[in-house]
């Protein structure tokens, strides 16, 4: 049975105009960007079948081109359309912290970190050069690869920090496995870049560690 048949109530676009997204499915919301299924599959049975298939919703927003377009009822229309998305929910993240200071908005700065850096699938050490208010001035992703001291050189941090002439900065850096939790060697790095940065009387506010959610270990008092 099409969607369009079922009782309104039932109906994904309809559910979300009268409850609101959180009411609604995974499948039911990836059925709302199919907008149509496939032969004797509706839309929300062609999301639970992707689902299933890519194996989480994580899972199917990174699939690369080549897997998405693969899957039945998917192809380069929908790929350049779910990237487009993704995309626009990145740029408003970055727009939520770029509103003011991000020592007003801590949420929102884990939120902009998490989307630039969880789905990495190799270690990413960035940073977020501020001005002396504490605003964003940039966002930079510096090394790649197992973060440790041989790997993060803070000779190269300092220049960053100068050519951006910030006066403060949130380091952060992914685990791919998604385990969020510090290292002695993040531990180690960020306590070199603290000292680092004090020589040239930059403030070192944060070391957030992403994962499956973020961690900062300013809280954790290992800074």
């Amino acid at each position: 049975m099409a969607i369009t048949d079922w009782p309104a109530d039932e109906r994904p676009r309809e559910r979300l105009l009268k409850f609101g997204v959180a009411a609604l499915s995974d499948a039911e919301l990836f059925a709302i960007f199919l907008r149509t299924g496939v032969a004797g599959r509706s839309a929300v049975d062609l999301a639970r079948d992707l689902l299933s298939h890519f194996g989480s919703v994580r899972g199917l927003l990174n699939a690369s081109q080549t897997e998405f377009t693969a899957a039945k009822g998917l192809g380069d229309a929908k790929f350049a359309q779910l990237q487009a998305v993704l995309e626009l929910a990145r740029r408003h993240f970055a727009e939520e912290i770029r509103a003011g200071s991000v020592m007003d908005s801590p949420e929102a700065t884990r939120r902009f970190l998490q989307a630039e850096l969880r789905d990495a699938t190799q270690e990413v050490f960035a940073v977020l050069f501020l001005d002396n208010q504490h605003r964003v001035l940039a966002f930079e992703r510096l090394f790649y690869g197992t973060i440790n001291q041989a790997a993060v050189h803070p000779r190269e941090v300092v220049k960053a920090v100068l050519r951006h002439n910030a006066a403060a900065v949130i380091l952060a850096h992914n685990h791919p496995s998604g385990v969020a939790e510090p290292s002695s060697a993040d531990r180690d790095i960020t306590l070199r870049l603290r000292d680092a940065l004090n020589l040239i009387e930059v403030r070192l506010l944060d070391h957030i560690i992403v994962g499956n959610h973020c961690v900062s270990m300013a809280e954790r008092g290992l800074m």
